[in-house]
């Protein structure tokens, strides 16, 4: 197997091993919260994505750095880095939300329905984060885009859907900031462009790179 190819393989695998494990934390965690209170569950969601994040983004600067190396450190910054950093910040309103949830014997002073509201808006806050996050999803596609238009090895419209992907993110993220009220319906309209990413990591899973051989130079 080609190097190129193994790398895109490799970072396909390690992209849908997070993009599988994001969508539970957004719809589990919030509709068992109050029943289990399972605070290392609720946790280990985001940092374990927030962890994933920088492995995706090394793997594909991996895969990339060759292309444009200055496109591939910005993609590395935009996907990895900051992103990471929210969602390591929002773990403290998972924490907190939590810890109110479930009853702590220094939270005595407040009724059980007080505990409640200040629970739900730890977790509105998450919500917020995460929709302030969204731009980062967003913004990282353009570079990742670029670098799949030029490499040469994979299909360029993977390229072009994912700079739409990165459009949707944008458009969703700004939505749910300044007009929250048009949030899921805008969130439902962006919908099909989101599929870029997962069309991306499907690709670079099963089909890998297609890496051209090098034609032998002819010696007299």
């Amino acid at each position: 197997m080609h190097p190129t190819d193994k790398a895109a393989r490799v970072a396909g695998a390690i992209y849908l091993s997070m993009a599988l494990t994001a969508p539970w934390r957004l719809i589990y965690i919030p509709s068992t919260l109050f029943v289990h209170g399972n605070a290392t569950a609720t946790a280990s969601g985001d940092l374990f994505t927030g962890t994933m994040v920088i492995f995706v983004a090394l793997a594909l600067y991996r895969l990339f750095k060759g292309v444009d190396q200055n496109q591939a450190v910005l993609m590395v910054i935009l996907g990895g880095v900051l992103p990471c950093a929210i969602y390591f910040f929002n773990v403290l309103n998972d924490a907190a939300a939590l810890t109110l949830a479930r009853g702590a014997d220094f939270l005595f002073v407040f009724e059980k329905s007080q505990r409640d509201a200040l629970a739900m808006l730890f977790l509105r806050l998450h919500h917020h984060g995460v929709v302030a996050n969204e731009i980062f999803w967003g913004l990282w596609l353009f570079p990742l885009a670029l670098l799949v238009i030029r490499s040469g090895f994979l299909p360029r419209f993977l390229g072009f859907w994912l700079i739409i992907n990165g459009f949707a993110y944008l458009i969703t993220s700004f939505t749910g900031l300044l007009l929250p009220q048009y949030e899921q319906l805008v969130s439902n309209i962006t919908f099909p462009a989101l599929l870029g990413e997962l069309a991306f990591m499907l690709w670079l899973v099963i089909k890998g790179a297609k890496v051209q051989a090098v034609p032998a130079v002819a010696t007299a």
